[in-house]
Order: C-alpha cells, then structure tokens, then sequence
C-alpha cells in the first residue's frame, strides 16, 4: 500500500504538516545472517506524528536505531533536512536535533528528577568542565539559562511535586514521564519515542497521550512514535509505517492502514518474537 497523503497539509484539527524533514531510502539492515530491516522507504514530515508499528519481532526499534544512528544499515541512505547523512555515531545526530526515549527505561536511578531532566542539556552547554566546576561567570549563566528551560517542561509535564526526588523511588507511570521530559529538554526536531505506554494502565496511557499531543502542538516537535497500543496509534498518529519480518507492508493514513488486509493478516497471525 502506498502513501496517499499530500505532502504539506492541513489535518482535520488544524495542525499543520510540511515537507519532509528526513527521507529512509531502501534501508536494509543485517546482524550476520539475520536481515532485521529488508529495504525498506519512508519519510518523515515536519510537524507530524509518525507511528511506527508491526507485531513484535518485526524491526520497528532496530529502524528507530538506526534513525537515531545507534545502527548503521549495510544499504541506504538516511536523508535529513535535504541531504544524505553521513555515517554518524549517536551523540553527532543528537546534535542534529534527534532525541529519544527507550523501550526500557534508562535514567539515572540516584540522580534526582531535575538533574536527569537536566543531562538532556548537554549539547545546549558550551563552558568546559573548570568553569561549570567553578560555576563562574559565563557558566553559571549558562546553567540557570538551562535550568530555566528545564523547569518549564517540569512544568509543562506537571511533574513539579517530584522535581527533587530519586528516580529510584518513582512509580513506572512517572519515569516514563521523566524520559520523556529529558527527552524535550533538548530542543528535538524529532523527537523519537519507543513504546511509551509500554506497562502503563488506562489512566497513564490517556496522560501520555495528551502530553504527546501537546508536545507535537506546543513545541512543534516532530515524532516518530512506536506503539503497540492500535487504540492509541490511531488516536494520535498522522500517517503509519507497518513492518512485518523486517519489510514494510503498509503506509499511509491511519484509516487506510486500518483497512488493508496484508495489516490486518500480520496482526491476526501469531507473534513472531
């Protein structure tokens, strides 16, 4: 099933979508003999929210790796903002204006909510180690700048009554929400989210829900999102990629991906781990 969807549109709640801010182009990827992504294509467009889903085992977080660039593909090219990426380790394309969360949580369990939020700030600081350590001048400026923005997602996510408590000693339902606040502290173009309702109850997914959408409406950010929540992806998703065995079967709008019957077979069938 191919895209039908206009490049640069208006969708129903008013939201606009552009161009396309990053192309996959015939992406194929191996570890050995086992071929995780098998040349697959699509892009992604500013502004919208982008879901990625298929039954498990089907190559959806090895393909957020390697958007985020913690996987090289042995063939294809990622295309960000109208040119080819060369190959870049993750802390380069984070620079770029990519950041994400995880399909398990990685914080810092003895850090406090507002110093993890706060790592998420790493490439906004240029003062070097001796003047943060010193906290002088130009750097302490430069923390409280950051430290500023920080509270303003503590805020936005409403998480200011845990602000300087362990992670450790959160519920689950709140580190994802702290991932995800770390996640935005860094100013994303796109903002990659790997199965962030994963373990929550119906209260949690219906807030993350909203602060997804919020997210995409307030600070504009782009995102690219895996999910295995169907309710949820069609609620929240613009247009949807299906991967199943590594290739794509499916993409377009959520009512066109709902109704097509290769979709459909690959998630009536058994789950291939």
């Amino acid at each position: 099933m191919l895209d039908t969807q206009p490049e640069g549109y208006v969708t129903a709640d008013g939201r606009k979508i552009g161009g396309v801010l990053m192309e996959m182009k015939n992406i194929t990827l191996r570890f050995g003999g086992v071929v995780a992504i098998k040349d697959i294509s699509f892009d992604i467009r500013e502004g919208e929210i982008r879901a990625i889903i298929g039954p498990n085992g089907a190559g959806k977080s090895s393909m957020l790796n390697v958007i985020s660039g913690f996987y090289h593909p042995q063939e294809g090219e990622v295309w960000y903002k109208g040119e080819r990426r060369p190959r870049m380790r993750p802390y380069e394309v984070a620079r770029q204006g990519i950041a994400r969360t995880f399909q398990n949580i990685a914080l810092f369990e003895g850090m406090s909510v507002l110093d993890n939020i706060m790592t998420g700030r790493l490439n906004h600081m240029s003062a070097g180690f001796f003047k943060q350590a010193l906290w002088w001048g130009p750097a302490a400026k430069e923390e409280a700048e950051n430290r500023e923005k920080v509270e303003k997602i503590i805020d936005f996510l409403e998480i200011q009554h845990i602000r300087k408590t362990p992670v450790r000693r959160l519920p689950y339902g709140l580190k994802k929400r702290v991932e995800l606040a770390r996640a935005l502290s860094a100013e994303p173009s796109i903002l990659l989210l790997d199965e962030p309702m994963a373990g929550m109850n119906v209260e949690e997914k219906e807030d993350m829900s909203r602060f997804i959408l919020d997210v995409n409406d307030e600070f504009g950010s782009t995102i690219v999102l895996i999910e295995h929540d169907m309710g949820v992806v069609m609620d929240l998703s613009d247009r949807v990629v299906v991967m199943d065995y590594g290739k794509k079967i499916g993409d377009g709008s959520p009512g066109e991906v709902r109704n097509n019957e290769e979709v459909i077979k690959a998630y009536l069938g058994v789950s291939h781990d």
